[in-house]
């Protein structure tokens, strides 16, 4: 049976994976039985609105709860935000809380889907994508794995690339909204849900994950950073933390490509890419068609200087404009005395989200990638419709500097204090590609270099907090099933076995799936013998 919900505005999207979060069916074995030690029931006594107490400083406006048939739950949205297929979604209670804060005109939904039998006992709140806080699709999924599942609109109605809810019709920032959004929303979100929970199987569920990707990674680091008790355990793969950082720092391929009045088409970025592979592949003991820690890759975009390059019958010859382009944009960007501001797009990831340029009447133009574009024109200068593509490099540092003054308390996410989330016994696991393409991967390695210099040191940090690197992946790129994340989280959560390595599938330059451990920071995967493609032809070394 095909249907189509009422749509959440919580449908998120995933660049390099809008479909189908899904995780090993080893992560949804529940207890034995059917029902926990304690004795809860894995089905639904009855599908009710179950009216839970509001958080502190909300209201509970109106609850409203429907009993839907197992069938084909329809993503709503147009990819890649949506409008794709979950299929073999069980029968389950559908429960709505909507929220509001006394003076805030904001309504933020709660939606809990409940599976009215096999309940695996466990509890798992999804995050969200870009300017969504939550993912519609991604509950169905976790639903059909046997959770009880929930996410939450943060009452910012959008698809995921439109962030105009950020100002209200005065064309002042809206605090409440932003303040949903950055942080307190899945908070409350948490609290709700795990009171649906209870209500419906008659006892609290025995274990509460949070599971997301890009914004969704940046709302569980939040969640560990300010509200400790939420969650056993964070899945929080490519995170958005340190957002001002990062968020502005993405517009800096089009300052560079205006600045140095240059933009390379397409395939010259590949080439450099292409290039960049062939010097640094054998890092790692083998060529395999991944660049294996591309941060020891110093390959020199001068190399390619008088190289020729056919894109669509048009050959072009790279010239020394176009490698100061890409050093640059590798290199990241910098403030007028040289001091780096934040990291630049990491070797071998793909240029062409970031770095897009387009003619306008024969002339090159940028074209900047949407989510930091609207950052910059709605939230830190207030313009909407300001053009990102004509910054100069002095007024990229200004707007990189003022986004940090007026928004690193609210959204920031970067606090390395997780004392309280480690004291409360939870349990943190990340993954990012070494390729992605939206959120530079230093960062999430800067975040962790700061926790441990707060936390004292590796060993210790290790015992509740450990990151994951992916070689040549994308954005978001494992998030359909291609890392076993969820599966360790739980094993580490409930049996205290922590990940030494995840089991991942990756996918090489020239197209080919291959299996590999990924190593926990700071090792890196090394070639030993045998098959390239299969993972135990591989060790994890230090750097």
């Amino acid at each position: 049976m095909n249907r189509r919900l009422p749509r959440l505005a919580a449908a998120g999207f995933s660049l390099a994976a809008a479909v189908a979060l899904c995780a090993p069916a080893s992560a949804s074995t529940g207890p034995a039985g059917g029902a926990d030690r304690a004795g809860r029931g894995s089905a639904v006594a009855a599908c009710a609105a179950f009216r839970p107490a509001a958080p502190e400083g909300a209201v509970v406006e109106s609850v409203a709860a429907a009993a839907v048939p197992a069938g084909t739950f329809e993503v709503p949205g147009v990819l890649p935000l949506g409008g794709y297929s979950v299929t073999d979604v069980p029968a389950h209670c559908e429960v709505t809380v909507t929220l509001t804060h006394p003076g805030a005109d904001d309504r933020a939904r709660v939606q809990v889907w409940l599976p009215l039998a096999g309940w695996n006992g466990r509890f798992q709140a999804v995050g969200g994508t870009g300017y969504a806080a939550g993912d519609i699709g991604a509950v169905a999924v976790a639903v059909k794995q046997g959770y009880a599942a929930a996410t939450t609109d943060a009452g910012v109605y959008t698809t995921g690339w439109d962030g105009s809810w950020g100002l209200d019709p005065q064309g002042r920032v809206d605090a409440a909204l932003l303040e949903n959004f950055a942080s307190r929303s899945v908070h409350e979100l948490a609290l709700v849900a795990k009171q649906v929970v209870g209500d419906g199987y008659g006892g609290s569920a025995f274990h509460s994950y949070f599971n997301g990707c890009s914004t969704g990674g940046r709302q569980g680091y939040v969640e560990a950073q300010r509200y400790p008790t939420d969650f056993d355990g964070i899945n929080a793969a490519a995170p958005g933390i340190n957002w001002n950082q990062f968020e502005v720092a993405t517009l800096w391929p089009q300052v560079v490509m205006k600045q140095e009045h240059t933009y390379p088409t397409t395939c010259e970025f590949d080439a450099f890419n292409r290039a960049a592979l062939r010097a640094c592949d054998r890092l790692d003991g083998v060529a395999d068609g991944l660049i294996g820690d591309p941060d020891r890759c110093d390959f020199d975009p001068r190399r390619l200087i008088g190289s020729k390059v056919l894109c669509e019958g048009e050959e072009y010859t790279i010239d020394a404009a176009d490698a100061e382009v890409v050093r640059r944009i590798w290199d990241g960007p910098r403030d007028g005395g040289g001091r780096r501001l934040w990291y630049g797009l990491p070797v071998g990831a793909d240029f062409s989200a970031l770095a897009a340029s387009a003619p306008v009447d024969g002339v090159p133009t940028g074209r900047p990638f949407t989510v930091p574009a609207q950052w910059v024109a709605d939230f830190v200068l207030k313009q909407p419709g300001f053009d990102s593509a004509d910054l100069t490099y002095q007024q990229f540092e200004r707007i990189f500097r003022a986004a940090r003054a007026e928004y690193d308390t609210v959204i920031g996410s970067r606090d390395a204090d997780l004392s309280a989330f480690r004291d409360a016994g939870g349990k943190l696991l990340t993954w990012h590609g070494s390729a992605d393409q939206l959120i530079p991967t230093r960062g999430t390695v800067d975040y962790r270099e700061r926790v441990e210099a707060r936390m004292g040191g590796a060993a210790r940090v290790d015992g509740f907090y450990r990151v994951f690197l992916a070689p040549g992946v994308a954005h978001c790129g494992l998030k359909d099933g291609g890392v076993d994340d969820l599966a360790a989280l739980t094993a580490w959560v409930e049996r205290g076995q922590a990940p030494d390595v995840l089991h991942a599938t990756l996918t090489t330059a020239d197209g080919r799936s291959v299996a590999r451990d990924l190593c926990r920071y700071p090792m890196v995967s090394r070639y030993t013998h045998g098959d390239p493609a299969a993972a135990d032809s591989f060790r994890c070394v230090r750097p």
